[in-house]
């Protein structure tokens, strides 16, 4: 089959999806023939279209000054020159056209007759392939392009406080940042996020970085990652997705899988149309409706009887926690929540004021499922010692997913329901004022009755003296501890025994 397009190699590309082959370890099987009066080889936009497009090759045939440009575009005439040019089967890690492609010329038709295009293409893709498995081989993880969009508002701060915080998002998943995309719009494009010119910029990336996906620090709408799949050519996800990776990683305990499906469920629905082509829209005109609208509704439907069922079942895991929390009340237990962002040291600091083993890791969202222990707090009068129940609660993250704050109810009410909450703050993040915030918000959008609350800043044996005299001097009845080192501790079981 020979297809034909009129117009530049970048104005004539085809979209991923409609590519013969498509894949990092192949070329595309498409080869392109170009014209031009042009006497000084392939132009930037021609080699960028060779680079997105993994075209076998671009042979651009300079012609001689007799010719003529044709009424609808298109250069006719003599060949003077011909150029030869092709993509070179190395892994570099930067965007730059010239150093991802080999332009040979200029060459007259004998000497490119001489070679056969056929040998060198399947020289190529041999090398091609043998790069792509080197690379599956040293990593063993998905390569992600981050990809960050600085709107109006946002300063430069916690814009790169957001992409790295993304990038401990991959990490956690299981990913591999390979490069980083930045740009300033006032807004975002309801279609692409992106102008045109920053999307192929980006597609270029993607090619010479060896991306296969592509996470944005941002949550996309359902047509926004549509749109830049099909014109990317490799899956597109968001802040949100990635969390919910990481939630279906972590969940251990049989409620917290089920609430980690329930929002992966309430997330994918309105994203349904388009995933693959066997779910996608077919349209909505005459001779367009058959068989793929229908399997579409009917995935739909099933997908929302589900998201019904395990909404019963999250509300009869609500019951049950509520009937505990009861028995507690009627015990006479107080109970403290360990509240804070995520990877601030809450796991561990339960660990050194209780002597558990609940497991705690330096990674974000280490744990998932709320844990309960016992703590004796040692009385000043010499009285017996005062009990109280410590609940390890998920971790907090700025702009938490609603999908989450949906289907996590029956574990936040664990928050909301408390006696009393212990804040813990990473002091040695550099963010760790924003990251405070962050958490305030979020309790404060979750209609906590009003209670006692105590903060303590942990992690001091990492954090710089400067840090710790602005945390004292902002917050004087803070408590600074090192769950690690297990050096304040005492001080904070007197703090909490003030609070009840």
């Amino acid at each position: 089959m020979i297809r034909v397009g009129v117009g530049t190699p970048r104005q004539t590309q085809i979209p991923p999806l409609e590519i013969p082959r498509y894949g990092e370890g192949r070329l595309s099987g498409i080869r392109c023939l170009a014209t031009g009066f042009e006497d000084d080889g392939p132009q930037e936009g021609s080699l960028t279209a060779l680079a997105r497009q993994r075209l076998d090759a671009l042979l651009l045939f300079s012609l001689t000054g007799t010719g003529f440009t044709r009424r609808g575009g298109g250069a006719a005439g003599f060949i003077q020159h011909g150029y030869l040019a092709h993509l070179i089967p190395t892994p570099g890690e930067g965007t730059d056209v010239a150093q991802s492609c080999q332009v040979l010329g200029p060459l007259s038709l004998e000497d490119l007759a001489k070679d056969s295009l056929l040998d060198l293409v399947n020289s190529l893709e041999t090398e091609f392939l043998r790069n792509f498995t080197a690379q599956r081989v040293d990593s063993g993880r998905e390569r992600v392009l981050l990809v960050g969009v600085q709107t109006q508002g946002l300063d430069d701060l916690r814009f790169e406080e957001g992409l790295a915080e993304l990038e401990r998002l991959i990490d956690s998943a299981g990913g591999q940042v390979v490069a980083v995309a930045r740009q300033k719009r006032e807004r975002p494009h309801p279609r692409t996020v992106f102008g045109a010119g920053k999307a192929e910029e980006i597609a270029l990336q993607i090619q010479t970085c060896g991306a296969t996906l592509v996470a944005f620090d941002r949550e996309l709408s359902p047509a926004q990652v549509r749109n830049l799949e099909i014109q990317w050519g490799v899956r597109v996800v968001d802040r949100t997705e990635v969390i919910l990776d990481i939630f279906a990683q972590r969940a251990q305990s049989q409620a917290g899988k089920l609430q980690v499906e329930l929002a992966q469920l309430d997330y994918m629905l309105p994203r349904l149309a388009g995933q693959g082509r066997a779910l996608s829209r077919l349209g909505g005109g005459i001779g367009t409706r058959g068989p793929g609208e229908t399997q579409l509704e009917t995935e739909r439907r099933v997908l929302q009887k589900r998201v019904t069922r395990l909404r019963q079942e999250v509300r009869q895991l609500q019951d049950h926690r509520e009937r505990l929390r009861h028995k507690r009340q009627r015990d006479g237990i107080a109970t403290v929540a360990v509240v804070g962002y995520t990877n601030a040291g809450k796991s561990t600091l339960v660990n050194a004021l209780t002597h558990a083993e609940i497991y705690a890791a330096d990674q974000l969202f280490a744990t998932l499922d709320p844990t309960t222990r016992r703590l004796l707090l040692p009385q000043s009068d010499g009285s017996p010692p005062q009990a109280l129940l410590l609940t390890d609660t998920v971790g907090f993250i700025r702009e938490l997913p609603h999908t989450l704050v949906e289907a996590f109810k029956a574990t936040l009410e664990e928050v909301t329901s408390a006696d009393a909450l212990l804040q813990v703050v990473d002091l040695s993040h550099p963010a760790w004022e924003h990251q405070l915030q962050s958490v305030g918000k979020i309790l404060g959008e979750m209609e906590l009755a009003p209670g006692p609350m105590a903060l303590a800043f942990n992690k001091v044996e990492l954090a710089g003296i400067e840090a710790i005299n602005e945390a004292k001097e902002k917050y004087p009845q803070a408590v600074f501890v090192s769950a690690r080192e297990q050096t304040g501790l005492e001080t904070l079981k007197a703090r909490l025994a003030c609070l009840l």
